[in-house]
């Protein structure tokens, strides 16, 4: 135990050299003592202008920061993604700054084009996009030679490509590019042509992806319209749904200027065009294998009936009266002297289309699928009539192709359906711009069917439709042909409804009202070349003169004394006149149309130059036999006696210039006066008219109008006067009541710059009764007589009792007769006729010296100051014809 104790003293004494230190578990270790800090503590230099977005300041950049040209160089960078994103934002920056594309368009479309054959589905059609919305746009008014150049290279390569899809986007590219510059088709129509070939007939691939050989299709469609082709055959009216053929003719193309070679653009199609014939053929057996043909199927069998279609009206216009813009043809066609209609279409070619017609399954049909299967029939329809013309038809074929036809016409295949009538009519537009070459090439007994089927479609159809518009045109072909046209056997006016529809025009252009202008010119142009013919046997006179008792309606109707104005007011000028040149043709304008017309002419509404335009179209008809004396004169005399002159005060100064008719109105006195002194003696007319005008100027009318029945009667009257004692009584009580108002509807003011047109605006109201007094000394005697009656008034209303109200009246009265007076004085002529009226006027100076001095008139001080002033500068006047 000792030992023990001193062992561990021993321990305690010596040192430790490392002490163990016992660590927890899961507790982090310290630091060694020794350990060297590696910590870099620093802090951030800011320097200016060192910012790389700095450096771009003020140029055009995208969302992402980047220039137009960092974003070309990445559209061809090697992720598909990124060129994708590159082309998006090209159009961001070409939208956002408009110049860069101007300033860079060339070097743009250079870089572009590569991405055309762009493995990548997304990326090409990025580019379409981009060249859809931003690029072609933007550069469709500039040359148009270096763009194409540029991008058609790419184009063909791309239609070469190994990809099918890469070789479809590529048509599409092109359909693209034709849109917006359609002269580039003819430059390289061959070998577009020859890829559609090669891509049709190659590659059978359209029964599986119809959706791809749709969008070429849709291309090759656009393509041929723009073909020079016949348009004599329903060229001005649309006969397919799509928009392509809106393009049709674009492109007018000067063949013989330019000495363009259709040598190959013939030989091209004409091996196209069984291909598209074999293609529709593999379409065929879905027809009647399946239940439902797919949409995409229909769309396809439209396509290239529609190419087929162009193919042959551009043989059929190169075989026709066009072969001089087709000089520099085939040596093969030349040297045979050939059609090239027969050479490129053989019977065989398009025998398998007229068995198959018309498209009609064995299942039954859908209401969409039977209006699309309508179409397909159309179309072929079109085809075969296109090649019918100048050929000797097959009867048995053409037995089919008229039983459908006219059954389309009747609407027999829609069954009384509103939806399957709309989509018939769309589509029969076309169909029925072959009827007039058509029945001249069918038997009598078909010719009567198709006419009446005819006659059905024209009276079924809407007025503001399309198909009206049709009709119309097709009804003026066969009633009034053209003289490269055949004209109809006079037998076969026998079978014609030519009364039926001559009937119809009437109707139509009040249905249509002024909501339809294109309409309505339509039906107006029809009428107009009607009448123009109607003296032949071609259309009978007597339909066309019974036209005018329904069309009272489109001018103007009255009902209980009112007046309605009808469509013609609304209307466009161009349209008015043209339906006022056909009242000339009428061979007898009767009184009711008269009058509708003669509304019309006083409306304010109604323009200047139609109003003159309805006068002299009047006058020429009256000259032709077409109105009654009685008749024409009553329209006239009812124009100067409701024709509303506004404003009713005459301003001389031009306050209210082109607010006023007053001009139009003195036109209107001047242009009446001149033809009725033409329609007969003067002594006869004057004898005519004597108590109609001075029945009209007895009524209390306007100034002008007034004016217009004075005017009117010194124009057919003479010197000494031809009117009856009973005349110059009636006018001696109207004149003075006419001067009277001529001067206070033309008052005096202070302004010494409107003083001389106000003299010279009641001198010109004034002149023509001048001439009356010139002519008859009566007349002037008995004016003056009533003028001094004037002044003395009557005695009642100037008693004392009466206030100041009334003594005013007859105050400002008395000034309004000075002021007449004065004015006849003021005239050299009329000075000379005074001096026979002494009498007369010494009578009206005592009549105002008396009232003026009369204690028992009550009047104000300034009232008789006022008769004082008149009085004394009335006798200065008059003392000048003293000495006269």
């Amino acid at each position: 135990m000792v030992k023990n104790k001193v062992q561990s003293k021993k321990q305690q004494k010596r040192g430790v050299d490392f002490k163990k230190i016992r660590r927890k578990i899961g507790r982090k270790l310290p630091p060694a003592q020794n350990a060297t800090n590696t910590e870099i503590k620093s802090k951030a230099i800011i320097l200016p202008e060192q910012s790389i977005a700095s450096e771009k300041a003020g140029l055009a950049v995208s969302k992402k920061g980047l220039t137009l040209k960092e974003l070309l160089q990445q559209t061809s960078h090697h992720n598909a993604k990124v060129r994708k994103d590159a082309l998006i934002g090209i159009r961001d920056v070409l939208l956002k700054f408009p110049a860069e594309l101007k300033l860079h368009k060339l070097a743009v479309i250079e870089k572009l084009r590569e991405r055309i054959s762009d493995d990548d589905k997304l990326v090409r059609e990025a580019l379409y996009q981009l060249l859809k919305s931003v690029i072609f746009p933007g550069c469709k008014e500039d040359n148009k030679g270096p763009i194409n150049s540029l991008i058609m290279t790419y184009i063909f390569n791309a239609m070469t490509h190994m990809a099918i899809e890469v070789r479809l986007m590529a048509f599409k590219f092109f359909d693209l590019l034709i849109q917006y510059f359609p002269s580039c088709f003819l430059l390289y129509a061959e070998k577009i042509l020859q890829n559609y070939e090669d891509i049709l007939q190659k590659n059978k691939f359209y029964l599986q992806d119809k959706g791809r050989l749709k969008k070429a299709l849709a291309g090759l469609v656009r393509c041929l319209s723009l073909l020079p082709c016949s348009n004599q055959e329903g060229g001005d009216s649309l006969s397919y749904n799509d928009a392509t053929r809106c393009s049709l003719h674009a492109f007018d193309l000067d063949l013989s200027d330019k000495s363009t070679d259709l040598s190959g653009v013939v030989n091209k199609l004409t091996d196209l065009l069984p291909v598209l014939v074999s293609c529709f053929q593999d379409f065929s057996p879905l027809i009647h294998s399946m239940a439902h043909v797919d949409v995409q199927s229909f769309d396809c069998m439209s396509f290239l009936l529609q190419s087929i279609d162009l193919v042959v009206r551009f043989f059929v216009h190169a075989s026709g009266n066009n072969q001089h813009d087709f000089q520099n043809l085939a040596p093969a066609y030349k040297k045979n002297n050939l059609s090239i209609c027969d050479q490129s279409i053989s019977a065989v070619t398009l025998r398998k289309l007229w068995d198959e017609f018309p498209l009609s399954p064995n299942h039954c049909l859908s209401e969409k699928d039977g209006d699309r299967y309508f179409m397909l029939n159309i179309v072929i329809t079109e085809i075969f009539l296109h090649l019918s013309y100048g050929s000797k038809l097959s009867p048995a074929l053409l037995e089919r192709f008229l039983e459908f036809i006219e059954s389309s016409l009747s609407e027999k295949i829609h069954n009384g359906r509103e939806a399957g009538k709309v989509h018939h009519e769309k589509h029969l537009i076309s169909l029925v711009a072959f009827i007039p070459k058509l029945i001249m090439q069918v038997s009598v007994a078909w010719k009567s069917r198709i006419l009446q089927a005819f006659t059905t479609v024209f009276e079924n159809c809407s007025p503001e439709s399309s198909m009206k518009l049709a009709c119309l045109s097709v009804v003026e072909e066969m009633l009034l042909p053209e003289q490269n046209c055949l004209y109809l056997d006079p037998k076969d006016l026998e079978i014609l409804n030519h009364s039926t529809w001559i009937g119809e025009l009437p109707k139509l252009l009040v249905l249509l009202g002024d909501k339809h202008p294109l309409h309505v010119k339509a039906v107006l142009r029809l009428q107009l070349r009607v009448g123009q013919t109607a003296n032949l046997n071609m259309t009978p006179a007597k339909e066309y003169d019974n036209m005018q008792y329904f069309i009272r309606a489109f001018y103007c109707t009255y009902s209980n004394g009112t007046v309605s104005y009808g469509p013609f007011m609304r209307l466009p000028r161009d349209i008015q006149e043209l339906s006022v040149c056909c009242l000339y043709y009428f061979p007898f304008l009767d009184k009711v149309l008269l009058q509708s017309l003669a509304s019309c002419c006083i409306c304010h509404e109604l323009e200047p130059f139609i109003l003159f335009r309805i006068m002299e179209v009047l006058h020429s008809a009256y000259k032709a036999g077409h109105i009654q004396i009685a008749d024409y004169i009553s329209f006239f005399i009812t124009l100067l006696s409701r024709f509303h002159v506004y404003p009713e005060k005459i301003d001389p100064s031009e306050k209210h210039k082109g607010k006023s008719n007053r001009g139009t109105f003195k036109l209107v006195v001047r242009t009446v006066c001149s033809w009725l002194s033409q329609i007969g003696d003067d002594v006869l007319v004057l004898q005519m008219l004597e108590k109609i005008v001075l029945d009209e100027i007895s009524h209390k009318r306007p100034v002008d109008n007034i004016y217009g029945f004075i005017r009117l009667l010194i124009t057919l009257d003479s010197k000494p006067t031809r009117l009856s004692e009973q005349t110059i009584n009636r006018l001696s009580e109207v004149l003075p009541e006419y001067f009277l108002d001529v001067v206070n509807n033309i008052p005096e003011e202070d302004d010494e710059s409107t003083k001389f047109l106000i003299r010279q605006t009641r001198d010109y109201y004034l002149l023509p009764c001048f001439f009356l007094f010139d002519r008859s000394n009566m007349l002037l005697n008995q004016v003056l007589e009533v003028m001094e009656s004037f002044i003395r008034g009557n005695a009642l209303s100037l008693l004392p009792h009466q206030k100041g109200a009334l003594a005013k009246d007859h105050s400002s009265r008395i000034l309004s007769v000075v002021s007449v007076l004065l004015l006849v004085l003021g005239d050299i002529k009329m000075q000379k006729l005074l001096l026979s009226c002494k009498t007369e006027i010494r009578n009206i100076l005592e009549s105002m010296h008396t009232l003026e001095s009369s204690e028992d008139i009550t009047m104000t001080i300034e009232e008789r100051h006022k008769i004082r002033s008149a009085y004394d500068i009335l006798t200065a006047a008059v003392s000048t014809l003293e000495y006269h």
